[in-house]
């Protein structure tokens, strides 16, 4: 089959398309035959050699995909057939022909999206609601405050927010992302981060108030505006890095507001906690992509052959939604 791999850590020149063995699948696994996969952040971290695969893990990259099942290895519990057209969440993989994958990790495609465009889904789906619902405790009603709004999580997260009921604040850098965090995705505050402070400008145009919820991306960077834009008893989940790793914190400010601070990867999480909240996607997300309520938001798609282009494109910043590789 054909993948791709990292010959050296660097930029989108670094990754090459090469011909390797099929892999096969394990017990418990299934094989699927990719149609397409989707980019994520952590893809290019990968790239750069900042966030090497878990142990075990392919060093294919790629930790979600969308494609029809091939084959089983033993003891598969699931119950899927040949053919079966399904999205899987991967530790690495995704990037290729053929991937193997544990089968609580596998699920069937929701209603009313086709095969290419549900790539753009396991990953972003199940660390959007692992984070706000399943850890955060986000309740209707509740301010959460969603930084970049047009990436895959951002324009998930808006709108899965917004169904729960919750009042939703974003950030993003440019005026046409700002627009589209309010007018496509349906964001109540969108901040041009470039152009205001986004603390003070969430809470004038929240009545004062701050976030009960902040899913931050951005790291060390934010740290202490998150903190300044916490609502009293708020729950900052910081989940991406790329404002850096070491920040400062005034925990007297945290105490005062009995806020909290939590950081989680879904990456090296075990399977059976992948299982739960896969299990937990299909029950709670994949009516709302059956019934239109959320939309999948895809900016562009590449061959596999053009997977440089695709991560120049990625690298840029310009994209609002996912960027898909197609197999």
């Amino acid at each position: 089959m054909k993948a791709v791999y990292i010959s050296e850590p660097g930029g989108p020149e670094v990754l090459e398309v090469r011909d390797v063995p099929s892999p096969v699948p394990g017990p418990g696994e299934v094989l699927i035959d990719v149609v397409a996969a989707g980019l994520n952040r952590a893809d290019v971290q990968q790239r750069r050699g900042f966030y090497p695969p878990p142990p075990g893990a392919s060093d294919i990259p790629g930790l979600e995909v969308s494609g029809r099942i091939a084959a089983f290895g033993p003891e598969v519990s699931k119950a899927f057939s040949i053919g079966d057209k399904v999205v899987a969440l991967l530790s690495g993989g995704g990037y290729a022909q053929q991937v193997a994958v544990p089968a609580e990790q596998v699920l069937r495609l929701p209603d009313g999206v086709d095969l290419v465009t549900a790539a753009a889904l396991p990953e972003v789906a199940a660390t959007v609601y692992s984070n706000l619902f399943m850890t955060a405790q986000l309740q209707p009603g509740e301010t959460v405050l969603i930084h970049g709004a047009t990436g895959g999580i951002g324009s998930m997260a808006i709108q899965l927010a917004k169904a729960y009921g919750a009042k939703v604040a974003v950030t993003a850098g440019t005026a046409e992302k700002v627009g589209t965090a309010k007018a496509f995705l349906g964001a109540d505050i969108a901040i041009n981060y470039a152009e205001e402070d986004f603390v003070a400008s969430l809470k004038t145009q929240n009545g004062g108030k701050g976030a009960d919820v902040i899913l931050d991306v951005v790291g060390a960077k934010y740290l202490q505006q998150n903190v300044d834009a916490l609502a009293d008893y708020g729950r900052l989940v910081v989940i991406g890095l790329q404002g850096g790793v070491k920040g400062e914190l005034n925990l007297g400010q945290l105490l005062s507001k009995r806020a909290a601070i939590i950081a989680t990867a879904l990456r090296p999480r075990p399977v059976a906690e992948k299982g739960v909240i896969m299990n937990a996607v299909r029950e709670s997300v994949w009516p709302m992509l059956a019934d239109g309520r959320i939309k999948p938001l895809v900016a562009k798609s590449f061959p596999l052959e053009q997977v440089r282009d695709a991560h120049e494109y990625f690298d840029s910043g310009e994209h609002m939604g996912k960027v898909l590789l197609l197999l």
